[in-house]
């Protein structure tokens, strides 16, 4: 394998565009590429380094990025300003994430809306599109330092569950890393396909993936029938991983010297040494039946039937997973024709053998499971390269379709090649109380503002309910028909009002158009998305002005001189802001703002609740 690093730049690479597959990973990431040569798949690595590179990004006091193995060292010293397992916020408002807030060492912004999560690093924020787009671009010149060849497309891999936000959030990702991301595939197919399964048109075969990567651990299982790839279920943990194992062996050890956690945690160089520690020996037990090491003059041990017990419920907790996606597949576990390990922990004896046993066979686990994922990545790359004519390419669009939202922004409902027939539902609502109408304007293109996408129809949907604003509940579905026509829905939920129109096929457009349209979004992918940032922070700030000017109408009263004059001053500077080119500035003044009102806000919303309570009681008394 070494030689792979200088063997593969190879003078007939420099002639052909290389798309490339990527597994974007929550731990680790790495790229792959079918070798030019061989016709295999094969993940990148420098000579003898490892082809993962850790998805850590640390933030040094001058703004500068560094990413991989480098950043590791950072998480003890400065944890502030070291990210990791930003795949996890990926798409995810701080409503969705608030319970499992206190895992992350940095700071995470709560602004209580359902806006995209953002982190503080500085004064400087990041969300997490900023910080996988920081991991892809560091793949990207990677990979093009080992081909000696420009890389511009990638094929990036994401779990089967994620959902339709993660997925354009991983697009963006992409798109401002400056890669041209043409189709985005579930981890679980990936990992079929590099094990050849679903490459042969006539094939009908099911298969479980069982993928137990560092922190997160997922099942899928899969029926593909003629190359089409189907997630019959899903399931799993995203808080357990080899990570729980290393945390295992390290009590495991404190017990020995008598040390108790906090004893740890509050030398970090020891914590970080006994976690490097935990891992060796995980690793070492994997072919030996005892470890043995020495730390700060303390003799440790473990022996692999200790180790296989503490690991014990963690291994039960994803059979328990198991159960429940073969339970939702509707099918047997008779009828599961193979079973595909993924991710560095299933190479731990005790969790293929536990696998097999469940699944009453032995499991899968020919390919590197750390590899895995992204070599089927590639595998796909070169399918959509057209240098594998064996197998079936389902029908796709060519562009992606969406509407367009507050501040003119393109909202992408079916991103582009996305398989059709297809069909994706979201849900708006109203900016002003008693809206009666919404203009529903579809678009077609690959840029973020819509004003550079191309118009395709436009209607209204009449007849709201008068309502305060935010409360309507507006259904937006794109369904697009075997014949490639589009049919547009919009819907208000509460009082069923509906209209909807058909867009023809192939939308009018020529290949050359299409071509253009896509060349247009990757040059201009760093200002689209400066801008698309730029106009969500000036919308969160006009929002927070109206509904902080409406608080202070109805509750005057219940404010002091001085907390209304320092409402007024932050509101000015919020005001001014928005008039800035300046993103970070906008959330800064937002920040300020919402940490002046936070305090009297709750406590008149205190004072109404206990006025309440008390009206109620003596209601009941009279």
């Amino acid at each position: 394998m070494a030689k792979i690093g200088i063997n593969i730049a190879t003078g007939s690479l420099q002639k052909e565009e290389m798309i490339v597959g990527i597994d974007l990973g929550t731990t680790n990431s790495l790229v792959a590429i079918i070798h030019p040569e061989t016709r295999q798949p094969v993940a990148l690595r420098e000579h003898n380094s490892s082809s993962l590179v850790p998805s850590v990004i640390y933030f040094n006091e001058f703004g500068n990025v560094t990413i991989g193995e480098e950043a590791k060292q950072y998480l003890i010293t400065e944890p502030h300003n070291t990210i990791f397992s930003a795949k996890r916020l990926m798409g995810k408002s701080y409503n969705d994430i608030k319970a499992n807030a206190s895992f992350f060492t940095f700071k995470i912004i709560d602004d209580n809306t359902e806006s995209l999560v953002k982190v503080q690093v500085g004064d400087k924020f990041y969300s997490p599109v900023d910080m996988s787009s920081f991991i892809l671009k560091e793949l990207k010149q990677r990979a093009e330092h080992i081909l000696k060849t420009p890389v511009t497309k990638a094929v990036i891999t994401v779990p089967a569950y994620f959902n339709d936000a993660q997925r354009q959030a991983t697009r963006d990702a992409g798109k401002l890393a400056g890669l041209d991301v043409l189709r985005i595939i579930n981890e679980p197919t990936a990992a079929s396909l590099a094990y050849g399964l679903g490459l042969h048109k006539e094939e009908i075969t099911t298969i479980a993936v069982y993928d137990l990567g560092g922190g997160t651990f997922d099942i899928s299982i899969l029926q593909i029938t003629n190359g089409i790839f189907e997630v019959l279920s899903t399931n799993g943990d995203t808080y357990l991983g080899g990570d729980d194992f290393d945390r295992a062996i390290v009590k495991h050890w404190l017990q020995q010297v008598s040390m108790s956690e906090e004893d740890m945690f509050a030398n970090k160089e020891l914590s970080q040494t006994l976690r490097l520690k935990a891992e060796e020996a995980k690793k070492h037990l994997s072919s030996n039946e005892t470890f043995e090491a020495e730390v700060n003059g303390d003799k440790l041990q473990i022996s692999k039937v200790e180790f296989e017990q503490l690991i014990e419920p963690f291994i039960e907790k994803t059979l328990q997973s198991c159960r429940h996606a073969i339970k939702d597949s509707k099918i047997t576990v008779q009828e599961i024709d193979t079973i595909v390990m993924v991710g560095g922990s299933t190479r731990v004896p005790a969790v293929k053998d536990a696998v097999s046993k469940l699944f009453g066979r032995p499991v899968n686990d020919s390919v590197n499971p750390d590899e895995v994922v992204a070599l089927g990545a590639a595998v796909q790359a070169d399918i959509l390269a057209g240098n594998n004519k064996e197998f079936l390419l389902l029908d796709i669009t060519p562009l992606s379709l969406g509407i367009e939202t507050m501040g003119g922004l393109m909202d992408v409902l079916i991103p582009r090649n996305s398989k059709i027939p297809t069909k994706v539902a979201r849900q708006y609502t109203t900016q002003k109380d008693g809206q009666s109408g919404m203009r529903i304007s579809v678009y077609q293109g690959e840029r973020d503002l819509v004003q550079d996408n191309r118009k395709l129809a436009e209607f209204n949907l009449s007849g709201i309910p008068g309502m305060p604003a935010g409360l309507p509940k507006i259904e937006v579905s794109f369904l697009i028909n075997a014949d490639g026509i589009l049919v547009v829905k919009a819907k208000e939920l509460r009082s069923g009002v509906e209209q909807s129109i058909e867009v023809k096929p192939q939308y009018g457009l020529s290949d050359a158009e299409v071509e253009n349209m896509l060349l247009d979004s990757i040059t201009h992918a760093k200002d689209d998305i400066a801008k698309r940032a730029l106009v969500e922070a000036r919308t969160e700030g006009e929002q927070l002005l109206e509904t902080t000017e409406k608080f202070l109408t109805k509750n005057a009263s219940l404010l002091t001189q001085e907390e209304i004059i320092t409402t007024a001053e932050a509101m000015q500077a919020l005001q001014l802001a928005l008039t800035m080119e300046d993103k970070d500035l906008v959330h800064k003044k937002v920040e300020e703002l919402n940490d002046i009102s936070r305090p009297y806000a709750e406590r008149v919303m205190d004072e109404a609740v206990s006025s309440a309570m008390k009206g109620r009681t003596i209601e009941q008394a009279g």
